[in-house]
C-alpha cells in the first residue's frame, strides 16, 4: 500500500479501532461489532492466504446473504483479491459461462446452489478448492475450515486503484459482460451517498438486496463507512424486513420493484411503526412514492446509476423535480454529446459521458469493449438524456445499440432473449421490447412470427425461455403476428413495434 492509497480494509480497520464496541450487523440471531468483524476477517484473510489464495485471484461466491460474504468481501479486501458475486437467479448455462470467463481460484457456494455448481468443478482446473457457506457437503468443505486456521496473513500490497469486484451485467450481445470495479470506485461512490443523505453512525440500513449486486453492496460498505448498522437478510422476506424496521430503527430502506409496495400494504394490515425511515431509495411510479414518504416520513430518492458507475452519478428527492434524474453528484464529471462526440447544449438530448474515480476499471477480458466505451477519455453509457436550466438530468432512453428492459431492477437486454426464442424451431422472426409493469416496473414482451404453420402456445414459448436462461429474463407477455414492420434495408423497426405493440 501505498503513501497515498486508502483501501476498503482500511474501513474495517478504522472502524474496529475507531467504534470498536458499536453494532456492526445483524443476520437472524447473531450480532457482530465493528472489533469482531475485524477479527472475522482477518482471521478468513489467513485462511484464504494458507491455501493459496495471492493478489488478484478470483474468489467467485453463489449464495444468498449473509455475515460469511460480509466476511469474504472483508478479506478480499485486505488481500487484494477479486471478488466474483453471481447472481443466484441465473440458468446453469449462465453461471458456467461467468465461471469460465471469471475463472475463480476458489468457490463459495451456498446449500441450495451447490447442485449448479457441482458439474464444473472438474471441467474447470483454475478451481482449486470449494467451500459450503456454513456446513460441509460431498465435494466442499466447511467455510469454518478457513476460520480455525490461527495466524496474521501478511499486509499485501493493496492500491486504492486495484480491481475489487467484478459484477456481471447484463448480456448485450448473448454474453453478459464483467464490470471491474476497483477500491477507490466503491469508496468515492460511497461517500457521495453519505454527503447527500448525511449519513453517520446513528444510521440503519436493510441489506434484502443481493449482494451480487452493485448497488447492494455499495449501499452495505456506504453504511460501514458511516459507522451504521446493516441488517442482514438472506433474501427479501416482508415480514422480516417489517419486523427489523419497527424493532431496530431502520433509517434507511433501498429497494426494486415490488418490494416497496408489499412493504406499505402489509404494514397496513398489521399497523407495523415505519416512522424511523428517513430515506429510500428506489424506482418507483409516483403514486408508489408518495403513498411511502406519506406513511413514513421518509424521503423518497431517484437518480441514475450503472454498475460502470460504480454507484449513483446523479441522486435527488423524487419530488424535488418530478420525472428527473436529479442532480449530478461531487465526484463525477456528466456531459452529453452527439453521435460525432460534441457536446450538445441545454435542454437538446444526447449520450451521457461520464469521466471521474467512481467509472468502472473496464469489462473483464474484453479490450475491444473498453476502447469503444472509453473513446475520447469518456466512458460512453450508451444511455440517453438532457439537462435542463437547472442543471437536473434528465433520462431519455436507450440508443439503439444499447437496448436494455429493467424487470424489477434486474437488467435484461432484449437481444439476449431474442436469440434464445428464436432458437425455438417453429419461431421465425422475433422483436422483443419493455412495457410498462405495475407489479415490476417494466416487463419483458415477445412479438413472434412463427413458421409455415406451426402451432405454439403464450406458455409453451414462456417456458422454453425459461429452461435456457434466468427466469427473470422470461417473457411476461408474448403476441404472435403475422410479420413485423421492417425498415429499408429490410431489418426489424424495433422503433415501430414498440409504437404498435408497447401497451400490455
Amino acid at each position: 500500500m501505498g503513501l497515498y492509497d486508502y483501501t476498503l480494509y482500511n474501513v474495517f480497520k478504522r472502524n474496529a479501532r475507531a467504534d470498536g464496541n458499536r453494532l456492526a450487523f445483524i443476520s437472524g440471531e447473531e450480532k457482530v461489532t465493528y472489533r469482531e468483524v475485524l477479527k472475522k476477517v482477518d482471521r478468513l484473510a489467513f485462511g484464504l492466504s494458507r491455501i493459496g489464495l495471492r493478489k488478484g485471484d478470483r474468489i467467485g461466491v453463489l449464495a444468498q446473504n449473509s455475515l460469511e460474504y460480509v466476511y469474504l468481501y472483508g478479506a478480499a479486501a485486505k488481500l487484494g483479491a477479486i471478488m466474483l458475486p453471481m447472481n443466484w437467479r441465473l440458468s446453469p448455462q449462465e453461471v458456467e459461462y461467468i465461471l469460465s470467463d471469471g475463472s475463480p481460484k476458489v468457490i463459495f457456494a451456498g446449500l441450495e446452489f451447490q447442485p449448479m455448481i457441482s458439474p464444473y468443478l472438474s471441467k474447470y482446473r483454475f478451481i482449486e478448492k470449494c467451500y459450503n457457506m456454513s456446513e460441509p457437503t460431498k465435494g466442499f468443505l466447511p467455510f469454518n475450515d478457513l476460520m480455525e486456521m490461527n495466524g496474521t496473513s501478511a499486509d499485501t500490497n493493496v492500491s486504492a486503484d486495484d480491481p475489487y469486484a467484478i459484477i456481471y451485467t447484463a448480456a448485450i450481445y448473448g454474453k453478459p459482460r464483467g464490470a471491474t470495479l476497483s477500491h477507490e470506485g466503491i469508496l468515492n461512490a460511497n461517500l457521495q451517498f453519505m454527503y447527500r443523505w448525511c449519513l453517520t453512525e446513528k444510521d440503519g440500513h436493510i441489506l434484502a438486496l443481493p449482494l451480487y449486486h452493485n448497488f447492494s453492496l455499495v449501499i452495505m460498505l456506504t453504511v460501514m463507512q458511516a459507522r451504521g448498522l446493516n441488517i442482514i437478510i438472506p433474501k427479501f422476506d416482508v415480514d422480516l424486513v417489517l419486523k427489523h424496521i419497527q424493532e431496530d430503527k431502520v433509517t434507511l430502506l433501498c429497494e426494486f420493484p415490488p418490494m416497496l409496495s408489499s412493504l406499505l400494504d402489509k404494514s397496513q394490515t398489521g399497523h407495523h411503526d415505519l416512522s424511523s425511515l428517513r430515506i429510500i431509495l428506489g424506482i418507483e411510479p409516483p403514486e408508489i412514492a408518495k403513498k411511502a414518504e406519506e406513511m413514513t416520513g421518509a424521503t423518497f430518492w431517484a437518480g441514475y446509476a450503472q454498475t460502470e458507475t460504480t454507484g449513483f452519478i446523479a441522486l435527488s428527492p423524487y419530488f424535488e423535480r418530478l420525472g428527473s434524474a436529479g442532480k449530478p453528484l461531487f465526484s463525477a464529471e456528466v456531459e452529453l454529446v452527439d453521435e460525432w462526440g460534441k457536446f450538445v447544449m441545454t435542454g437538446e438530448v444526447g449520450e451521457i459521458v461520464i469521466r471521474g474515480p467512481m467509472v468502472f476499471k473496464g469489462y473483464w477480458n474484453l479490450e475491444k469493449d473498453n476502447e469503444y466505451t472509453f473513446r475520447e477519455g469518456w466512458h460512453h453509457t450508451g444511455d440517453l438524456g438532457h439537462f435542463d436550466e437547472d442543471g437536473y438530468l434528465w433520462y431519455r432512453g436507450r440508443k439503439a445499440e444499447k437496448e436494455l428492459i429493467k424487470p424489477g431492477g434486474e437488467n435484461v437486454y432484449p437481444t439476449e432473449v431474442e436469440k434464445v426464442i428464436l432458437e425455438h424451431p417453429l419461431v421465425l422472426e422475433v422483436s422483443v421490447i419493455g412495457v410498462p409493469d405495475e407489479q415490476w416496473g417494466e416487463a419483458i414482451k415477445a412479438i413472434c412470427v412463427l413458421k409455415g404453420e406451426g402451432k405454439l402456445t403464450e406458455n409453451e414459448l414462456i417456458d422454453f425461455v425459461a429452461s435456457r436462461i434466468a427466469r427473470y429474463k422470461k417473457p411476461k407477455y408474448i403476441t404472435f403476428v403475422q410479420n413485423l414492420p421492417k425498415t429499408k434495408d429490410g431489418l426489424i423497426d424495433r422503433e415501430k413495434v414498440k409504437a404498435i405493440y408497447g401497451n400490455i
